[in-house]
């Protein structure tokens, strides 16, 4: 049985910040399910949020995150991550991380519902910089080591507490005892048939924690981004996304008539909360008859090739030419603002288990996350976790692991699971998507219900594994938001379509292995 003395599952951007700030009291293993490159970090293009010009401060930043987040933000959390973000990006740069700049100042840009210029960026891949920029940094350090394209199966549960976790490679487990786990798992955007996110994104982290009998709470929360790039019938796995930047420096949303449309929906326009602006794409869509809108950039006073590279280049390969031609766009799943339950410390409900980034749902975002925060929420949090995990000093007994049945069920081949988990997509992109209704969130828990057999099966195979999590992260999402009557931020009830005031801030549940999921009481 391996021991180390810390382990990060996830190396986006929260787990690194969190294996950086951990290294330095012990061993640190950082197990990620694909390489070290395929998460949500390196995709992130418009950049990260931070209190850095002249003209802001983190009491500006303060009031537009709380705005965004439609009242369920955690203040406490928010001025945390407002008043330490400055220090974290400094030291980004003093890592070596190079952002956009004009003559010697930083060149900010600005995005929907900021009232300031203040998101950083690097062109239009500034997720990749940061992860290039802190990787480097964490793989040097002696104490770290990785362990790449390797499936966490569950975590190890000993006394109340979490004292490592069962890999899964290929088929074969084995148990990695720690002091402290910290999950840093990225989100579940691959819940939905249209979605931003990476392959990897299937809610592994949630669903972990959730098994093992922690809290989760805001699974009603999905933030769908309004501009990704439409491409027809084809349906690529996750989608291109158009950075809210582009609207950000003056891009114009027009309907299939070209008719500019957000002024009639809000009156920040094409600056307006994402959530505003993709329920305003996805009414325009139905009231036009049409599977996507137009981004319009004519009229961006900027160079468009140099600001926005790697969105030139990906739209020039469909034929778009982004300085004359209109590009469609179309929303799709982009953000989870739900998650494991955590403190401020990054301490979760369960005993030497933390969690930090997309994973965690510590209420920083609210209802809605405010655009380009969250980089800088993996980078505080992360940071915190690690250094919060780090106080841990005696390492855990060594537990008896049971043995596993591998093969995959009866009745269950490679086929049926993967019709099954195409099917399980759609259904939640149609009835849990961007308009919800009791109805047609009830047609998914009715099929969900058929799928019980499949999550009460032990087992070992990466593929059944990944299967059981998109369907309890769904089940979550589905009972969450039929629970919440009213309509808040990213959570649209169409049959209750007014925000009810008086109904509970945030949701919680916490349920163990042996519970039932169906019809839980949230």
């Amino acid at each position: 049985m391996n021991q180390t003395d810390y382990i990060v599952i996830g190396s986006g951007i929260a787990g690194l910040s969190a294996a950086h700030a951990v290294a330095p009291f012990g061993k640190t293993l950082v197990i990620t399910k694909g390489n070290i490159h395929e998460g949500s970090t390196q995709l992130a293009q418009g950049g990260i949020a931070v209190a850095m010009h002249r003209d802001d401060t983190p009491t500006f930043h303060l009031d537009d995150t709380l705005a965004a987040g439609d009242g369920l933000c955690n203040i406490e959390a928010v001025k945390i991550l407002v008043e330490e973000g400055p220090a974290r990006v400094q030291e980004l740069v003093d890592m070596g991380a190079h952002f956009d700049k004009s003559g010697d100042d930083y060149s900010f840009t600005r995005e929907a519902a900021h009232n300031r210029r203040r998101i950083l960026h690097a062109g239009d891949a500034t997720g990749r910089e940061i992860e290039k920029t802190l990787g480097n940094t964490v793989r040097r350090h002696p104490n770290v080591s990785f362990l790449q394209n390797t499936t966490v199966a569950s975590l190890i549960i000993s006394n109340g507490e979490c004292i490592g976790c069962i890999t899964v490679k290929d088929g074969i487990p084995k148990p990695i005892l720690a002091k402290a786990v910290i999950l840093a798992s990225g989100g579940c955007g691959q819940v939905y048939s249209y979605n931003t996110n990476p392959p990897v994104a299937t809610g592994d982290g949630i669903a972990l924690a959730f098994r093992a009998g922690a809290t989760v709470q805001d699974m009603e929360f999905t933030q769908f981004h309004p501009t990704t790039l439409y491409t027809g019938d084809k349906k690529p796995i996750s989608l291109f996304l158009i950075s809210e930047a582009v609207r950000g420096e003056g891009g114009i949303l027009r309907n299939k008539d070209g008719v500019r449309f957000m002024p009639n929906y809000h009156s920040m326009a094409e600056l307006a909360p994402r959530d505003a602006v993709a329920r305003a794409v996805f009414e325009e869509m139905r009231k036009t008859r049409s599977r996507h809108v137009y981004l319009d950039l004519s009229e961006v006073p900027l160079e468009l090739k140099m600001r926005f590279p790697t969105i030139f280049k990906r739209c020039q390969a469909s034929g778009i030419d982004i300085r004359r031609d209109f590009v469609p766009v179309a929303p799709a799943a982009h953000y989870f603002m739900g998650g494991v339950s955590t403190d401020i410390e990054g301490r979760t409900t369960i005993p030497r288990l933390y969690a930090a980034g997309e994973v965690a749902s510590l209420g920083i975002h609210g209802a809605n996350r405010l655009a380009s925060n969250s980089l800088l929420d993996g980078l505080v949090f992360g940071y915190g976790a690690g250094k919060s995990a780090a106080k841990l000093l005696s390492l855990p007994h060594s537990p008896s692991i049971p043995p596993v049945v591998t093969p995959l069920p009866a009745g269950l081949t490679r086929v049926k699971a993967r019709v099954i988990r195409s099917r399980l997509r759609n259904l939640m992109w149609t009835n849990v998507g961007i308009v919800r209704t009791r109805a047609k969130m009830e047609k998914a828990r009715a099929y969900f219900q058929t799928l019980q057999w499949i999550l009460d099966t032990p087992t070992y195979d990466e593929e059944l594994l990944e299967l059981q999590n998109l369907i309890t992260i769904s089940m979550l999402i589905t009972e969450f938001s039929l629970k919440r009557t009213g309509s808040r931020g990213a959570h649209f009830r169409q049959d209750f379509p007014e925000k009810d005031t008086s109904e509970v801030g945030h949701y919680t549940l916490t349920i163990g292995m042996t519970t039932p999921l169906l019809n839980p009481q949230l």
